[in-house]
């Protein structure tokens, strides 16, 4: 299929003809695809001759609507495109370098409320504190920020009869390629996108030998 053919047959969808007939000119569909009203009659003609449409005549002018082919031949590209934005299976790599936190984490953690809720949906009774790392590059973050539109698994937040605590948001993740544990996003968090926690089973610090500075790479999975 042509190119202006495919812009046209997009506009239609856009315009609603993927769903239902819609009334639409020639005139129109050429000034949304920048090109000439015979130009666009031209390709109109083609799509219908193709089967990708089909065209009936109104006393106000006509009809257009998507066939199913012509429904398949968007299809085809939105699939294609879905599976490079979004794959079945993705992960992004993340690397920054280690510094003390606040103590956030570990009070977080050490809550009963959050406990329990990770060792059902990661498997493991999370050490009480987090690793956090500091994230220097610019696309790094931005690629951390965009996590936060991930669904991910969500920790409920809770009451324990003194305070109310936020939900947790949290990514398994693979950590310098040789502990599994997750990334968490805590709802009332006070840190900034170029801080990235991490949380496992162990003191993440004493298991890798790591001090503030030291480099640490994470494999995030969404």
């Amino acid at each position: 299929m042509k190119e202006n053919q495919f812009r046209i047959l997009l506009t239609l969808a856009e315009q609603g003809a993927y769903i239902a007939p819609i009334q639409m000119s020639t005139t129109d569909i050429a000034a949304k695809i920048a090109t000439s009203q015979q130009t666009a009659s031209r390709y109109l003609a083609q799509l219908e001759k193709e089967g990708h449409i089909e065209r009936e005549m109104i006393a106000r002018g006509e009809m257009i609507r998507l066939t199913q082919k012509g429904r398949d031949e968007l299809k085809k590209v939105y699939d294609t495109l879905r599976g490079v934005i979004e794959p079945a299976s993705k992960s992004f790599v993340l690397e920054g370098s280690v510094v003390t936190g606040m103590g956030e984490g570990a009070y977080y953690l050490s809550q009963r409320g959050y406990r329990r809720q990770i060792v059902k949906m990661l498997g493991f009774d999370p050490f009480p504190g987090t690793l956090n790392l500091k994230i220097r590059s610019s696309l790094e973050t931005e690629t951390r920020g965009q996590l936060e539109n991930y669904s991910g698994l969500v920790v409920e937040g809770f009451a324990n009869g003194s305070r109310t605590f936020g939900s947790l948001k949290c990514f398994r993740a693979l950590i310098n390629n040789r502990v599994n544990g997750a990334v968490i996003f805590i709802e009332r968090g006070h840190h900034d996108r170029t801080i990235l926690e991490v949380i496992a089973p162990m003191d993440l610090r004493r298991e890798l030998g790591l001090r503030d500075g030291d480099k640490v790479r994470v494999r995030v999975f969404v």
